[in-house]
């Protein structure tokens, strides 16, 4: 029997897009530009994800490569964290985007970019992808790339049918790599000093994760939930039968 859905990754049925704070819609050309610019102004950012990482990107490379993600990609959607007025963070998160104009719409606050790559033409029986994200800066280390990603897998293995999913980072990326091992990826291999950064050479760091790993992560995080329910309905259980009568 397949696993079931995990409902923080779908919590309501009716945006089945939805995790329980983002969600994901198609590029919108020429609208999401705003949002594509943002990325490409992210310095940082665009050194940790691109080759062409020594030259600064212009406002045509932002649109060409919403272009690219929109009509070139298996999956290319923008990343909104949806409004939720009683909460602190998003407070937080419209100061933010007061200040650095990120784009906001019905669907809450633009934050980012995911991207599944497309295999070329006679090659779609291989059925693997590529992982491709930007988090905006304001918006790193609330664990929204680790949401974004594990909606990317689950798109990629239950929705698409796929095998195989890559992703890949810089040896200097320490973070993305702490990240890809703690979402379940496993380290495929490197790329010995494939790529010259900041006065030296570093490595390329290949993570893959075939659908029989994820399915049964996705096993594994059933039963453990069935077990903790279980642990919930016997420890009421005890403290009704040990109520004062």
């Amino acid at each position: 029997m397949a696993a079931k859905p995990d409902p923080k990754l779908i919590p309501n049925s009716l945006r089945p897009f939805d995790t329980t704070r983002l969600a994901f819609r198609a590029v919108r050309q020429p609208e999401d530009l705003a949002l594509f610019i943002a990325i490409g102004n992210d310095q940082d950012g665009y050194m940790n994800s691109n080759s062409t990482n020594n030259r600064l990107p212009s406002s045509a490379d932002a649109a060409s490569f919403m272009k690219s993600t929109a009509e070139d990609s298996l999956l290319g959607a923008t990343i909104w964290l949806k409004d939720t007025p009683s909460s602190h963070e998003n407070e937080e998160t419209r100061n933010n985007s007061a200040q650095l104009g990120i784009l906001k719409s019905e669907w809450g606050t633009a934050i980012g970019e995911i991207h599944l790559t497309k295999l070329p033409q006679g090659s779609f029986h291989h059925r693997w992808t590529e992982i491709g994200i930007d988090i905006l800066p304001a918006f790193q280390g609330r664990g929204y790339g680790r949401e974004t990603t594990e909606w990317a897998l689950d798109y990629a293995f239950r929705r698409a049918g796929l095998h195989r999913v890559r992703i890949r980072a810089f040896e200097w990326n320490t973070g993305a790599l702490r990240l890809y091992e703690k979402i379940g990826f496993k380290l495929e291999g490197r790329e010995r000093e494939a790529f010259w950064h900041e006065g030296r050479w570093w490595d390329g760091v290949a993570f893959s994760m075939l659908e029989g790993e994820w399915w049964s992560m996705q096993r594994q995080r059933e039963k453990e939930s069935s077990q903790e329910d279980e642990g919930r309905r016997t420890s009421r259980a005890i403290r009704i039968e040990s109520s004062p009568s």
